[in-house]
């Protein structure tokens, strides 16, 4: 099947996910599950926000708790740029191709762009923030899972071939896909940071966020972080894992969080930054690669996921929603 083309030479250069903005009813209770189940460090307390860092971030933030009543939704994602130059640059590409683009005094952050690309997603790039100490070797401060940075994105649209050729335009590039012979694309995993993805897109009414991702250095710590939702009222949070992921094979855990947005621990990528790597399909005809060992996920995590505030939902042209390869294989048995 034809895949969007490499853009090797982008307009402007995203180095990463950075950062995301999620709206919570209870601070105290976020700051319970964020700080002691997740184990982020709390950089910054203002009214209304608590401002998050994984332990090997030096950056200010990379989870934004933001207190708003109502239903749960996410504000922004966060996606950082090399310089203000590229900010700029980026400006002119994004109204060049119809976006809404606005310039935003945003807190603890320099210069800051907000998008909304053509799919509803609220972006927010910028290029630097204040720098604090790594709290990697202050191993008595480390609590839960350890998490250690933000890593990824995973996002509903209900036209991932649309997304995928959008966001490869300015410099994305395809890692991994999930495609059945019917040559759709159920699935795309995009990468700038030079592992397998830092925002993935698979079909669905959207824009919607499924979870973000923070990575985890071993195994013990995803299993302490169980542990520690158990033990702090936590436990009917732990959604799904351990298990283990085919591509990549890390292991994984995914938890909801008080107002039920999912996060993500896991404790492995593989690197993909030479130009010889082509994108890996994934096979729906071999399960035992896809999905090597854990319990099938519960249905909430194919069907409760974050609405992105203020965005209308956009449905999908067929009613099916294969949200991960597993769902496209039971649906195919």
């Amino acid at each position: 099947m034809s895949l969007p083309a490499l853009v090797l030479d982008p307009p402007f250069n995203v180095t990463r996910s950075s950062h995301v903005v999620l709206n919570v009813a209870d601070l105290k209770a976020s700051r319970v599950f964020y700080e002691e189940v997740i184990g982020l460090v709390l950089t910054q307390e203002t009214d209304g926000a608590l401002y998050y860092r994984g332990i090997e971030e030096a950056c200010h933030h990379s989870l934004v708790l933001r207190q708003k009543s109502g239903a749960r939704s996410c504000a922004r994602i966060g996606m950082r740029v090399y310089t203000e130059a590229d900010l700029d640059k980026a400006f002119s590409y994004f109204k060049e191709k119809g976006c809404a683009v606005a310039w935003d005094n945003v807190p603890f952050q320099g210069k800051t762009l907000h998008v909304t690309d053509p799919f509803g997603v609220e972006l927010e790039l910028c290029a630097s923030m204040p720098v604090l100490p790594r709290q990697i070797t202050q191993f008595s401060k480390h609590k839960g899972g350890c998490a250690q940075r933000i890593d990824h994105y995973q996002l509903l649209t209900p036209d991932v071939r649309k997304a995928c050729e959008f966001y490869m335009a300015f410099g994305f590039r395809l890692t991994e896909y999930i495609a059945p012979d019917d040559g759709s694309l159920r699935g795309v995993f995009l990468q700038r940071k030079g592992n397998p993805h830092d925002i993935v897109f698979f079909t669905g009414d959207g824009p919607q966020l499924h979870h973000v991702a923070f990575f985890s250095p071993e195994a013990q710590h995803l299993l302490k972080a169980c542990d520690i939702a158990g033990s702090l009222g936590f436990g009917r949070n732990v959604e799904r894992g351990p298990g283990r992921h085919g591509p990549g094979h890390a292991m994984f855990v995914y938890f909801r969080d008080p107002d039920g947005h999912r996060i993500e621990l896991f404790n492995t990528h593989y690197q993909v930054m030479d130009i010889e790597n082509e994108p890996v399909r994934w096979d729906p005809a071999d399960p035992n690669v896809s999905f090597p060992w854990g319990l099938p996920a519960q249905r909430t995590w194919f069907e409760e996921v974050t609405p992105f505030e203020g965005q209308p939902l956009r449905p999908m042209p067929h009613k099916a929603n294969p949200l991960t390869l597993e769902r496209f294989l039971a649906e195919r048995a």
